[in-house]
């Protein structure tokens, strides 16, 4: 134990409030009833010399921070966490340097701090995006994703994949919120499945469905479990032929008449 408190090692505590009390008001001794050679208390020195050379707190308290590596996207977002932050569009494409506290999310371009956001919490994959990034236009943007790349690719689908794309990307407050579901329904799910997917696509058409990922995934598995579904089994058709001999009687040449094996037959079938 620290030199001040040798009159605590004596002691039995039973609890740690009692051990905390007796060490408050030890201190407290300490530093105001306890007087150096020069006839000053600790707190008397504390008030007189160095009070004055304290500054104010800050005005938000002291935040864990943890440090990140992420790549700016094709659509201008970093994603930490499970969300997404705007960085000035130049940027996407480009590894950088993310802080991130319990309030704020600050991206850096080497030591250059670029941006700042509020930090997001709750849903997953929600959208922070400054309007200061995105770009004049995104078409014929080199490196950015845009409506055009992504109509273009969902019209090798089918034109109800079309509508839905168009769709995803009109329901958005800021276009560029929606490029990654776009991304994810062409790449992830329409991959090596077009016919499915724009089956499924036409499926939503007509519902008058708004239209996520999750929902097109789920119509997708719906269509290939039908698909899967056994058939029902048809009887197949008898290959036996059916015999009987007709016996020509030289006495009437204009009569025809069946053996009997041709009657024990139908006998049998009653």
């Amino acid at each position: 134990m620290g030199r001040g408190f040798e009159t605590l090692e004596d002691d039995v505590f039973t609890t740690l409030s009692e051990l905390n009390a007796a060490i408050e008001e030890r201190v407290r001794e300490i530093n105001h009833d306890i007087r150096r050679a020069d006839d000053t208390t600790r707190w008397e020195r504390f008030d007189s010399e160095e009070r004055k050379s304290l500054g104010p707190l800050p005005d938000v308290g002291f935040e864990d921070v943890e440090w990140k590596e992420l790549k700016a996207a094709r659509n201008y977002h970093v994603t930490a966490d499970t969300q997404r932050y705007s960085v000035p569009f130049a940027l996407a494409g480009k590894l950088l340097r993310v802080r991130l506290t319990s309030s704020r999310v600050t991206v850096f371009d080497g030591h250059e701090s670029i941006c700042e956001h509020p930090r997001l919490t709750g849903r997953k994959g929600q959208y922070s995006t400054l309007p200061d990034h995105v770009p004049p236009q995104h078409r014929d943007i080199d490196g950015l994703w845009s409506r055009r790349w992504f109509t273009d690719r969902a019209r090798s689908v089918g034109p109800a994949t079309v509508t839905v794309i168009e769709q995803i990307l009109d329901s958005q407050a800021i276009e560029a919120q929606g490029y990654l579901s776009c991304q994810n329904i062409l790449d992830g799910l329409g991959k090596n499945n077009r016919e499915r997917l724009e089956a499924a696509c036409q499926e939503l058409v007509n519902r008058s469905a708004h239209p996520t990922y999750s929902m097109l995934k789920r119509l997708m598995a719906a269509i290939d479990s039908d698909a899967r579904k056994p058939r029902p089994m048809a009887p197949a058709a008898s290959t036996r032929k059916r015999v009987s001999m007709v016996v020509f009687r030289d006495t009437m040449p204009d009569v025809y008449v069946r053996d009997a094996s041709h009657y024990a037959r139908d006998e049998q079938a009653k």
